[in-house]
């Protein structure tokens, strides 16, 4: 066991890549531990290649299955060899999810039976959920924790759950007297929640503009309301610096090729020359702040400790 160790808890498979790729990919060549907990196989995403199609949940319902194995490429990109699913493979299904006018992700509408999956990851027994996750945390005793902030980044019901069952499960994991067959009782030290600079997309919006494509990101400007997506400056707490392990990250996106066009936005930007996708940011929900740089932000999510 690693001095340092890092566990990761996303909805679907590909959310870890884009949200903390680069950080997972430097920690690992650091010799720090990183454990990755995916909650669901994503089994109701979009098909973004027209040839798998038939995976999709309304026909062959082959989704979840293919995307295991687009997620064991990208930690083969990464070099994380410890990812798991929660509860197992196919404990929890993807819930899927709608856009709202308002532009943010709500829960799908139920069949007209009026019923979902009845092990739709949404809808899970938040203490039998977190309990896989305590017997995780308690093996794995790592010091930092990640996951999403209380609306999910951006309202999809399975990222909201993840960050409820995350949250429970490191205060239950803690507690001495708690459910000791799980494993001996570990604190976490910090928990920090993913996040997007506005600062920093304000300016990447500008440049994406001035370039001419008025695709990319369509809807939001520079100079607009970027809504939920994005975290004010003033707010985050750390700047991990991947941008030495880009290369990967990009790697473990186009794994994920059911879900990530490979002309889409973040090749795109990275090519160039104004993406910002090295740069990976985090609020900091519990632990103390550690030694910071010129620009106020931690540059390690070990700092401190």
């Amino acid at each position: 066991m690693t001095d340092q160790r890092l566990l990761l808890v996303h909805a679907h498979p590909d959310d870890e890549s884009i949200g903390q790729g680069a950080t997972m990919a430097r920690y690992v060549a650091e010799g720090r531990g990183v454990t990755l907990v995916t909650c669901t196989a994503g089994e109701m995403g979009e098909i973004l290649v027209p040839e798998l199609t038939h995976l999709a949940a309304d026909k062959d319902d082959g989704l979840g299955e293919h995307r295991r194995g687009e997620l064991e490429n990208a930690m083969k990109a990464l070099g994380v060899t410890d990812h798991r699913f929660l509860g197992g493979f196919g404990t929890y299904r993807d819930s899927g999810m709608k856009w709202h006018e308002d532009g943010h992700a709500v829960a799908a509408d139920l069949p007209e039976n009026g019923s979902g999956h009845e092990n739709a990851f949404a809808a899970a027994d938040l203490n039998e959920a977190a309990d896989h996750l305590v017997k995780v945390i308690r093996e794995v005793r790592p010091q930092v924790l990640v996951t999403y902030d209380q609306f999910g980044g951006y309202g999809h019901p399975d990222h909201i759950q993840a960050h409820r069952v995350a949250m429970y499960a490191a205060q239950l994991a803690g507690v001495a007297s708690y459910k000791l067959d799980l494993g001996e009782p570990w604190e976490i030290a910090k928990i920090y929640w993913g996040a997007m600079s506005e600062n920093r997309m304000r300016e990447s919006l500008r440049q994406i503009r001035a370039s001419g494509d008025t695709t990319s990101f369509e809807g939001m400007e520079p100079d607009g309301d970027l809504g939920p997506f994005v975290t004010p400056d003033d707010q985050l707490a750390a700047r991990v610096d991947g941008t030495g392990f880009i290369d990967r990250k990009m790697a473990a996106l186009a794994a994920h090729e059911t879900q990530i066009e490979k002309d889409g936005f973040f090749f795109s930007g990275a090519e160039s020359g104004h993406a910002f996708w090295g740069d990976e940011f985090f609020r900091l929900a519990k632990g103390t702040p550690g030694p910071v740089a010129d620009d106020g932000l931690e540059t390690d999510l070990f700092a401190g400790l």
